[in-house]
C-alpha cells in the first residue's frame, strides 16, 4: 500500500511541476515568433538567442546550415520580405517541441523577389535560456514563383 501512495504522490508532483501543455505550446510559439521577427529584421543578436549551438538548418534545396551560417547570412544580400505560416501544429514532449507548418516565404536578392511555398518542421529544445531552434527541415510544396 505504501508503495502505491509513493507512486501516486510522485505522479502528482510531476503533474504539478510541469506547465500545462497549452502553456508550453504558447511559450514555444512565442519563441518561434521572436525568431521569425529576428529573421525578418536581419537581427544577428536576436538569432543568437533563439538558435541552438547544435543547429541543423536544412533548406528545401538540400543545403544545410549551422548556427554560424544562419547568423552570418543576416549580413548577406538576400532579404526576407515576408514569412507567412499557416496550418501550424505544435506538439510538446517535455523540453522538446515540434512545430509543423506550411510556410510562404518571400525573399529578395538584388531587387528580384521570389516566393517559396514550403512545408516545414522545426524542432525546439527548452534549456536554461528558454526555447531554442535546434533543427529545421523544409520541403518545397510547389515551385518558387516570381511576381
Amino acid at each position: 500500500m505504501t508503495k502505491w501512495i509513493v507512486v501516486f504522490l510522485s505522479g502528482l508532483t510531476l503533474a504539478v511541476a510541469q506547465p500545462a501543455p497549452n502553456a508550453a505550446a504558447k511559450e514555444v510559439l512565442t519563441a518561434s515568433e521572436a525568431w521569425r521577427q529576428a529573421m525578418l529584421r536581419k537581427d544577428a543578436a536576436g538569432l543568437q538567442k533563439f538558435l541552438h549551438e547544435d543547429l541543423t538548418y536544412s533548406h528545401s534545396n538540400a543545403r544545410l546550415q549551422t548556427k554560424a551560417d544562419v547568423v552570418a547570412a543576416t549580413a548577406g544580400k538576400t532579404t526576407i520580405e515576408a514569412m507567412d505560416f499557416s496550418e501550424v501544429t505544435v506538439r510538446v514532449y517535455g523540453t522538446t517541441a515540434l512545430i509543423r507548418a506550411n510556410l510562404d516565404i518571400r525573399n529578395s536578392t538584388d531587387g528580384k523577389s521570389t516566393t517559396s511555398h514550403l512545408n516545414v518542421l522545426h524542432v525546439w529544445l527548452k534549456g536554461p535560456g528558454g526555447w531554442q531552434l535546434v533543427a529545421r527541415q523544409s520541403t518545397q510544396v510547389s515551385p518558387p514563383t516570381t511576381p
